[in-house]
């Protein structure tokens, strides 16, 4: 059947693959048409509204959000299975359509005859990527930071991205944006009104720059947010460390230890590591990536020097950066590479026979033996508290995607033309449209101004079936 945002579609909304139950959702107008055929019942009424579970008055229709058990059959009417049934009438369902979901049993051979018999009728077709959610968007059950939610939650893997998903999912991102865009939308409404009754004595002709104050203020919002990003970021994408250090220290060894399997080749043999080896962890909750990179020395031929590139590189992108050096020589140490916030791992401590090395005592210095796990658990625990401390906020996350970023900007960049503009009396007309233009960005972020093509783009990173 041809495509079009009327059709009633229909997709596997649980998970793929052998389970014990799977959801099958249907939305659109021939949702209870479909489902009256598919559980042989008469074609008239669509019952009230109720709640609960029942085997009861099986040739009626089910009654709105009241689960019933039904026999589901195909065109023939051959049995395809026994059926949880849920009918969700319009405007009161997840899409904002009729809905009816049909629990069965999880086996794929199931699935498959039940969405194939269904689509036999020809009066569904299959749904694509994210177009349940799309239709739940364009109804206004949701914003477009919301809908960006749903994607996360179900990406989410720690539970720091469970609470900041769940934070977006609530409509904290969007409260934020759509009252920024208030101020703008005030702001311009005093220039208009300064354009068009330049003659009124209580509306002056030139521009109030007292009256701009909030937009300053806004600016300086817009700007905090920009900060936060890369915060945010990394609590989607992932908290990057740095293992740094010089050949046969043990940053191989270290980065078993802490991933508790060997992910890196570990040899005496210096320059064993030449590009960067990644493991995920997660520690406090969230997802972080550590990375084992090259020795550092003088490199001995061009491979091992494009690995120690590499790891330069990584070393300048990490949100956290662990030195280590041999307990026993931190003569090798590069000291002038330390930042402020890193770390220092003194390893090999087994190999002391008991003599406190230098630096052993001060703040983030940890004397560990990676091949023994000696002295790992304070340093495990201070990676924790890193990750906590950097990542956890009681702020609504605000810049959670590159999209938003790019349009926060695009915000900021106009305000900052407008007041530039009023700052030198340019007109209320070129800085109002600097305002529209700042206003019309913000209102992208939660889809109540945007364009076809990029809700296309964002729906379409969904699964099937959301």
């Amino acid at each position: 059947m041809a495509r079009g945002p009327s059709d009633t579609i229909i997709a596997l909304a649980s998970g793929s693959g052998r389970a014990g139950v799977a959801v099958i959702r249907i939305s659109g107008g021939g949702s209870a048409a479909l489902l009256k055929g598919m559980t042989r019942l008469p074609t008239s009424g669509t019952g009230e509204a109720g709640g609960g579970v029942s085997r009861e008055t099986s040739s009626t229709f089910p009654r709105p959000r009241h689960a019933v058990i039904r026999t589901l059959h195909d065109d023939q009417g051959g049995f395809l299975d026994e059926a949880l049934v849920l009918w969700m009438p319009a405007p009161h369902s997840y899409t904002g359509e009729d809905v009816a979901e049909l629990h069965v049993h999880g086996g794929p051979a199931v699935v498959e005859a039940v969405i194939g018999a269904a689509l036999k009728t020809r009066l569904c077709r299959i749904a694509e990527p994210g177009e349940f959610t799309r239709r739940a968007f364009d109804a206004g059950r949701m914003d477009l930071t919301q809908a960006e939610a749903i994607g996360d939650l179900i990406d989410a893997e720690t539970e720091g991205q469970r609470r900041q998903a769940g934070r977006l999912y609530q409509g904290e991102a969007a409260r934020v944006f759509e009252g920024w865009r208030g101020l703008l939308v005030s702001a311009m409404a005093a220039l208009e009104a300064s354009i068009d009754f330049p003659d009124e004595a209580d509306i002056p002709g030139e521009i109030n720059l007292t009256a701009l104050e909030p937009i300053e203020a806004l600016a300086v919002d817009l700007e905090a947010a920009l900060g936060d990003a890369g915060r945010l970021a990394s609590v989607r994408d992932g908290f990057r460390i740095a293992i740094l250090g010089p050949p046969n220290a043990g940053k191989s060894s270290l980065m078993n230890r802490l991933a508790r399997r060997e992910a890196a080749i570990v040899s005496p043999i210096p320059g064993t590591t030449r590009d960067v080896v990644e493991v995920r962890l997660v520690l406090a909750g969230y997802p972080v990536w550590v990375a084992d990179t090259a020795g550092l020395r003088e490199a001995a031929d061009a491979i091992e020097a494009e690995g120690i590139r590499r790891a330069l590189t990584r070393a300048e992108e990490a949100d956290l950066r662990i030195w280590v050096s041999d307990a026993s020589d931190v003569s090798r140490e590069t000291s002038s590479t330390f930042r402020e916030g890193d770390l220092r791992v003194l390893n090999k401590a087994d190999l002391l026979n008991g003599d406190s090395p230098p630096l052993a005592g001060s703040e983030d210095v940890f004397v560990v033996s990676a091949r023994t796990g000696a002295g790992l658990d304070p340093l495990e625990r201070r990676l924790a508290q890193i990750v906590r401390d950097r990542l956890e906020t009681d702020e609504a996350p605000l810049v959670t995607r590159a999209r938003h970023r790019e349009l926060v900007e695009e915000a900021l960049a106009a305000i900052e033309r407008g007041l530039e503009g009023a700052r030198i009396g340019i007109g209320a007309e070129l800085v109002s449209e600097d305002l529209r233009l700042a206003a019309r960005a913000l209102g992208r972020i939660t889809g109540s101004i945007d364009a076809e093509d990029l809700l296309d783009r964002i729906f379409s990173q969904f699964c099937v079936g959301k």
